[in-house]
């Protein structure tokens, strides 16, 4: 097979003019085809026409000669190769067409709701995979995903969910920004097979690879020979026979009568040792038909990789699993391929009766166990090496269609993150950049501010780009700086019917293996019983937490809710966390009170223009001086006072103030006592 060698590709392309002149050179193409196709077609149709016009002259006597009919009939026949041919090419190029349109989609934002969801990969109990918005439709996945295997979607999803340590993730963005231009190889893969997906089962494809041989016993095998060499020669017997019977053969009595007394004995014969083999032949066949179904597409994916060199390192060292001695992986698949359109061919009738008399199964469970044995425990590796392939060929797809995304910096130290002008990179162009730093001073935000303020969409911004930078992913900021941290979020709780679980507790959960992802904080000099013990410890390996706090406690009530935020932002400072906290009850701002230079407030504000409640979107620092609440609810309808009275008015500052002084830390313990 000739390989591909990398060349030089110019890395700063409009992906949306790239994409418009493909398309329009695939649409181009296709309609050539199209003429090919009914041009062909006009011929082989006259051809036929010729074919029945000689076929009528022959009948009736007309003299013509049967050698006329060789000419059309021939005619037709490879015209039929090349109509297949042409069609092939034309479905090709309505995928590679249909290709550019789902990527002229992503470009115009209109993307979610098609694509992999990814649904099989969410686990509810996991993090931040569902309040960062990691799967489903208009989730992360989706948008990323350029998977064609199963093993590929894994692996994508694997590195969504699970922090690489920083040396991984610089061989990975390498290797994104070598395969970034490569715009064949992406346009290639994508228009593999029939359909946009394809369920290859790589956990039980390479299980089945790897088991013990069904189909082993030498006297099973010897008899299934026998038996085919037997029911070959019944077939013949029973042939002459009835050849002799309609008088077109001339044998003796003693000679018909022989080879009627050997074709029933041979039948029977036959049909003992089929009995006898198969229960293994049958066992052979299940595992193939339910490991390999759609393994058809994974030889077209290796093809394509077997013609591509890299200079990346991952990217080479991947190259080089396929490189073995002999037959090339994908020809090895391919040939497994054939095994199962055979295993298939069983089920019609005619294969039915001649498999019957030559043992057909017992050559065809040979010849897949032989397969099996031979290419069998390599198929893992090469099911690895394409899913991480896929996964890398999605970050380059996602890459070369964010050209102002940067790669993060990632490097060991301290718990830290900064971030210039950072945005959600699954909104629109126009989403509002914000600066964010936590390195210990602050190690905290409390982001206070009103109803549809923003806070949720930068907690998920910060997370979201957080996960792409440690799978290897560009991100949406200007400048991204950060240590390997694992992300804990508590953005989306929702409660439990089945679990008998309300809002609050299954917060205060999460909360909790929040806390059980830090390390225990080093006991000071002079208090040695400052370690949190309420927390299990982290295992010695695990990453500083980024916390991703909405709304904390916010399912109880307001003097419970401002004693257990303190305690809860106060534990993940002491064990080394950094991360934000958001609110709108502007009581749980003095929280940064007892944390010192650890903690700062920051906050969103909203106002009105023109009887519109209007937001900027912009991180401002300080508590946010207003709420929106009543105005909201009279945008919708509520018959809220324009205004209340100064003894309201009073009343409710008081009531604030008191309820500050009853919340503060001085008097924590008087609470616990009441």
């Amino acid at each position: 097979m000739k390989e591909r060698t990398p060349a030089s590709r110019p890395t700063e392309q409009d992906p949306r003019t790239v994409y418009q002149e493909r398309r329009a050179a695939r649409r181009t193409a296709h309609a050539a085809a199209e003429r090919r196709h009914h041009a062909i077609g006009n011929v082989r149709l006259l051809l036929v026409g010729i074919a029945a016009v000689l076929g009528i002259g022959i009948v009736g006597g007309a003299g013509y000669s049967a050698w006329w009919l060789l000419a059309p009939v021939a005619g037709v026949v490879w015209l039929g190769f090349r109509l297949d041919r042409i069609e092939t090419e034309r479905s090709r190029l309505e995928r590679a067409i249909a290709f550019y349109d789902r990527g002229l989609a992503r470009l115009d934002d209109a993307w979610a709701g098609t694509g992999e969801r990814g649904d099989g990969f969410a686990d509810p109990k996991h993090l931040y995979a569902a309040d960062l918005d990691l799967f489903g439709d208009g989730s992360l996945f989706q948008r990323l995903c350029a998977a064609r295997t199963r093993r590929g979607m894994a692996t994508l999803a694997d590195w969504l969910l699970s922090p690489a340590a920083p040396a991984v993730v610089r061989a990975r963005q390498a290797a994104v920004e070598e395969l970034t231009p490569n715009l064949d190889l992406r346009e290639d893969l994508a228009v593999l097979g029939d359909d946009a997906r394809a369920a290859v089962d790589a956990r039980a494809l390479a299980a089945w690879g790897a088991a013990p041989p069904a189909f082993d016993s030498p006297a099973l095998l010897a008899a299934g020979r026998v038996a085919s060499v037997a029911g070959t020669l019944a077939l013949a017997a029973g042939f002459a026979y009835a050849l002799a019977a309609g008088r077109s053969l001339d044998l003796s009595a003693g000679v018909q009568s022989l080879l009627g007394w050997y074709f029933v004995a041979a039948v029977v014969g036959v049909a003992f040792v089929q009995l006898r083999i198969q229960p293994a032949a049958a066992q052979v066949f299940e595992g193939i038909d339910s490991a390999a179904r759609h393994v058809a597409l994974l030889g077209g994916v290796l093809a394509r990789l077997e013609m591509e060199r890299f200079r990346a390192p991952r990217l080479a060292a991947l190259r080089a699993r396929l490189d073995v001695a002999g037959e090339p992986p994908s020809r090895q698949v391919a040939r497994l391929t054939r095994l199962m359109e055979q295993v298939d061919s069983r089920h019609n009738a005619f294969a039915r009766l001649f498999g019957f008399f030559v043992v057909w199964d017992v050559h065809l469970a040979h010849a897949v166990e032989r397969w099996r044995l031979a290419s069998g425990p390599k198929l893992g590796t090469w099911l690895d090496t394409v899913g991480e392939m896929e996964a890398l060929v999605s970050l380059a797809g996602y890459r070369f269609e964010r050209p102002g995304d940067v790669w993060p910096e990632l490097a060991d130290g301290p718990p830290r993150f900064e971030a210039e002008d950072i945005a959600h990179p699954l909104l629109n162009a126009k989403a509002v950049a914000n600066d964010v730093l936590l390195d210990g001073r602050p190690q905290v935000l409390v982001l206070s501010g009103s109803n549809m303020s923003g806070k949720s969409t930068l907690l998920r911004a910060i997370g979201v780009n957080t996960v792409l930078a440690q799978a290897g992913a560009p991100v949406r900021a200007r400048r991204l700086r950060m240590s390997p941290l694992a992300v804990g979020a508590s953005i989306r709780i929702l409660d439990s019917l089945q679990d008998g679980s309300s809002r609050f507790h299954a917060e205060i959960v999460r909360l909790r293996a929040i806390l059980a992802r830090t390390s225990p904080p080093a006991p000071s000099p002079d208090n040695t019983s400052s370690r949190d013990d309420a927390a299990p410890d982290a295992p010695p390996d695990a990453l500083p937490v980024l916390f991703l706090i909405d709304e904390c406690l916010h399912g109880t009530n307001s003097h419970d809710r401002r004693i257990g935020a303190d305690a809860v932002v106060r534990s993940l400072v002491e064990r080394g966390a950094v991360g934000l906290v958001t609110t709108h009850d502007l009581a749980l701002t003095a929280i940064t009170d007892a944390l010192g230079p650890r903690a700062e407030n920051v906050h969103f504000t909203d106002h009105f223009t023109n009887g519109k409640l209007r937001f900027d979107y912009t991180l401002r620092a300080g508590v946010v001086g207003k709420g929106n609440a009543l105005e909201l609810m009279r945008s919708v309808g509520f018959d809220i006072p324009s205004r209340v009275t100064r003894a309201q008015d009073d009343c409710l500052k008081g009531l604030s103030a008191t309820v500050g002084e009853w919340a503060s830390p001085e008097n924590e313990d008087a609470w616990r006592d009441l």
